[in-house]
């Protein structure tokens, strides 16, 4: 799933990614999710986008603006959707269960290793 950052020098970054396709039916219980999980993870926003896909959002003021925090920022989107995947699989998979992955190996092993120490509770949720 791709990573989107905007870039605005003059105010910061905002990184974010789609956390499933446009939400369909039982929009009601979606919308209370991504409120439930704005109270629950403070450094991440969830809305809709303009096409009403579902979206988390991670905001770095200019300030603080560098490649660790753009790095931080991408481990707790991609760490927070590895949380929610059980809670996310209905709109993602039509029978709403989660495929086996197999032998696959997540590609963001690296990432999480680097910023464990700053991730938190995101770096082991089990």
């Amino acid at each position: 799933m791709p990573v989107t950052v905007i870039l605005d020098p003059s105010l910061g970054a905002f990184v974010w990614l789609h956390l499933a396709p446009p939400i369909g039916d039982a929009l009601r219980a979606s919308y209370r999710k991504l409120l439930r999980w704005n109270d629950e993870f403070p450094f991440v926003k969830f809305s809709l986008a303009a096409d009403d896909r579902p979206i988390a959002t991670v905001e770095i003021p200019s300030e603080r603006l560098d490649r660790d925090s753009l790095g931080l920022a991408v481990a707790r989107l991609l760490a927070i959707c590895d949380l929610l995947l059980e809670e996310t699989a209905a709109w993602l998979w039509i029978d709403g269960r989660v495929p086996d992955p197999g032998s696959r190996a997540g590609r963001q092993a690296a990432l999480f290793v680097r910023y464990a120490d700053r991730l938190g509770e995101l770096a082991d949720p089990g």
